[in-house]
């Protein structure tokens, strides 16, 4: 994200920036809402299997029932 004013305009950033883990998380510290950094983190990837495998989702989904709920 882009927080402050910028040179090119009178256009205010404001938000912060953040990483997550799959569950939604934060992992580390989130970013200033009013000044320029760079973060790093160091993201466990092996989440992404194990949060799969508990959330199930796509296993069980079920695409075939979607129709009525996506139809125009």
């Amino acid at each position: 994200n882009r927080v402050g004013v910028e040179d090119l305009g009178d256009d205010d950033f404001y938000g912060t920036s953040y990483f997550v883990d799959p569950e939604g998380k934060f992992v580390g510290e989130v970013g200033s809402g009013e000044s320029a950094e760079i973060m790093v983190r160091d993201l466990d990837l092996g989440l992404l299997e194990e949060v799969r495998q508990r959330w199930a989702f796509y296993r069980d989904r079920r695409p075939d029932a979607y129709g009525d709920l996506v139809r125009p």
